[in-house]
């Protein structure tokens, strides 16, 4: 087949390959983030399937890390070496985003202490201790924190911090020397303090005086992500000749929208 058929072959499939395109980047594969471990395995059965419809051989091979796709096709003819990636960066963080353009991140909004808290604020926990847990009883401000919320948000509430956090959190024991930390007990759980899943989330601050490094809530009440259901794709055949470029663009915000559904922890004697 000529080069012009093959071009005309592809312009005339366009629109189907821009459908396939879309609901490939409607999967968050987000290989940075381990919290979308699952779906990057979904990205690549995903694609096992579509390149078996378009006549491969292909599998999805396990790695220390993600699922890697093969697929072969053709034989007797020269061999052509595909490579590619399936998985997709990350959005900005959901925590520090100004709002401007973007989404707006929960810790950009008023934070008081949750004695006095009202709402449009975060309500928050302190420590006791400057840029640290407090030395003498450091699992009490964890369980100040998981009662400050609402027992009506408490049942599908996740801990939020990054790892340097993680590590010191692990560490704690309640007062019959039990560690609070648990590990998931299965591949892809998470891990779960006093019970609660975490998600480690690394745009977290670290701790340090008067840092809001630990959040614990009901996201799924507290946040809300409002996006436009059509996704923009703009195909560029120029500006890397012989290759085509596709450009995938989507309009995304996001705001708290119930501010009594996350709790912070300050590191701070008040």
């Amino acid at each position: 087949m000529s080069l012009d058929a093959v071009l005309s072959q592809v312009d005339s499939d366009l629109p189907h390959a821009l459908d396939r395109l879309i609901d490939l980047l409607r999967i968050p594969s987000i290989s940075t983030d381990r919290a979308f471990k699952a779906d990057c395995a979904r990205a690549a059965d995903w694609l096992v399937k579509d390149l078996t419809s378009l006549g491969f051989t292909a599998s999805s091979r396990p790695t220390p890390g993600h699922p890697m796709v093969v697929a072969h096709g053709g034989e007797g003819g020269p061999h052509l070496l595909f490579y590619g990636h399936y998985d997709v960066q990350p959005v900005d963080p959901l925590t520090l985003c100004d709002g401007v353009e973007k989404p707006k991140g929960f810790l950009t909004h008023g934070r008081v202490d949750n004695e006095i808290w009202t709402w449009g604020n975060l309500g928050y926990v302190a420590t006791g201790a400057d840029g640290d847990f407090l030395a003498s009883t450091p699992a009490d401000a964890i369980v100040d924190l998981v009662y400050a919320l609402d027992a009506a948000y408490r049942a599908n509430a996740t801990f939020v911090m990054n790892s340097k956090t993680a590590g010191a959190a692990r560490k704690m024991k309640d007062a019959d020397g039990r560690f609070l930390w648990s590990d998931g007990l299965a591949a892809g759980e998470p891990a779960r303090l006093m019970g609660y899943p975490v998600l480690i989330a690394e745009d977290m601050p670290d701790i340090a005086n008067n840092a809001f490094a630990v959040a614990f809530g009901d996201f799924s009440s507290a946040y809300t992500i409002a996006e436009r259901p059509d996704m923009r794709v703009l195909r560029d055949p120029f500006s890397a000749k012989p290759h085509v470029l596709f450009y995938a663009s989507k309009r995304v915000g996001g705001d708290v929208s119930d501010f009594a559904a996350v709790k912070l922890l300050k590191f701070a004697v008040s």
